[in-house]
């Protein structure tokens, strides 16, 4: 795959990562536009503080969004690291998103309903930028990109970003990962290396013992 193939792929993958992130993010955003109401209007719960825990009934329908829907292929080796991590990220959100709404209602006296909803969305705004690089890079791991593997039989994968050539023969292969040394060659992502096989041992000398009775 050349350069331009290959970033291509990147943006594809990326578009739609963020796309089903965006999906998660808005009915997150409704639950928590809605809880936050639902305490402003119905009960004395001051307001930054209704808001905050509006934030996380949201979180908490995020995680299962995230979780089973937009990052569903990535590694679930770890849940219990995740989870934390998780809560660790989204609490820092929280901080964001909340302070936002702190400013605005005592720091300038903006606390009226329509003034409230703005600055809540502000805050959420300013908040899923940080979340959606946290989750990607931190929370929801992506899997190591699997080994190539070159026998007589075809290509295999194996687990591990590597190359091995198994069998005689010259192989094309295209190298994955930055800094993957193949026969002392610079590699470079999405670059195509020719590997020669190592040649093949030489044959044994045979040793013809003379017959002395046929001289």
């Amino acid at each position: 795959m050349s350069e331009r193939g290959a970033l291509r792929a990147r943006l594809d993958l990326l578009a739609r990562e963020v796309a089903k992130f965006g999906v998660v993010g808005a009915v997150g955003l409704v639950v928590n536009i809605g809880v936050s109401n639902l305490l402003w209007r119905y009960t004395d719960i001051p307001t930054v503080r209704a808001g905050l825990m509006a934030t996380f009934v949201a979180i908490l329908c995020n995680y299962v969004g995230f979780r089973y829907w937009t990052y569903r292929d990535r590694d679930k080796s770890g849940r219990t690291r995740e989870l934390t991590l998780f809560l660790l990220f989204s609490a820092v959100g929280a901080v964001i998103e909340t302070g936002v709404l702190y400013a605005a209602t005592y720091g300038f006296g903006w606390n009226t309903p329509v003034q409230s909803n703005v600055f809540k969305i502000l805050g959420i705004g300013i908040a899923t930028m940080f979340r959606f690089w946290s989750y990607r890079t931190w929370v929801f791991r992506a899997l190591p990109d699997k080994d190539v593997v070159v026998t007589d039989a075809g290509v295999q994968d194996v687990g591990v970003a590597d190359v091995v050539v198994q069998d005689a023969g010259v192989a094309d292969v295209v190298v994955q990962d930055a800094g993957v040394g193949v026969e002392d060659a610079a590699a470079r992502p999405g670059q195509a290396v020719s590997v020669p096989a190592p040649a093949p041992a030489p044959a044994a000398a045979v040793r013809v013992e003379a017959d002395s009775a046929r001289r």
